[in-house]
């Protein structure tokens, strides 16, 4: 079978996001999203199919991500390059629910006193994430 989004960030996000997720089902997560082929997670995850962009918000919803992070995913994987770049000039960078919570972390760790990013806390930041 051809999979021409196999190498997609979003096939790559699904796949992980549904083995998070477990015990809930890839059938549970296709009816939740109002899929009528319960296929079509497997087919996602594989890259077999893209994801269209009118039922981000309900996968999301059914796999309890963030829809902002899904709809620019499913945009890369469309190869809408251009539109993501007209989003991004229009709204500016578009941050997920959780780095809105890091950063509002950040702001009052820092006294909302607008902190660089020195080298030592980009060391710090990194060894968080243990890069």
């Amino acid at each position: 079978m051809k999979r021409p989004y196999a190498d997609t960030e979003l096939a790559d996000f699904i796949a992980k996001r549904v083995l998070q997720l477990k015990p809930k089902s890839q059938i549970d997560i296709a009816r939740e999203a109002g899929f009528p082929n319960p296929n079509v997670i497997s087919m996602l995850k594989s890259g077999a199919t893209k994801l269209p962009l009118d039922r981000v918000l309900a996968l999301a919803t059914a796999m309890e991500c963030d829809p902002r992070r899904l709809f620019l995913l499913a945009l890369q994987q469309q190869g809408y390059e251009t539109e993501q770049a007209a989003i991004a000039q229009i709204f500016g960078t578009i941050v997920t629910a959780n780095e809105m919570i890091w950063l509002e972390e950040l702001r009052d760790a820092s006294g909302r006193s607008d902190p660089s990013l020195t080298t030592r806390s980009r060391t710090a930041l990194r060894a968080i994430f243990s890069k």
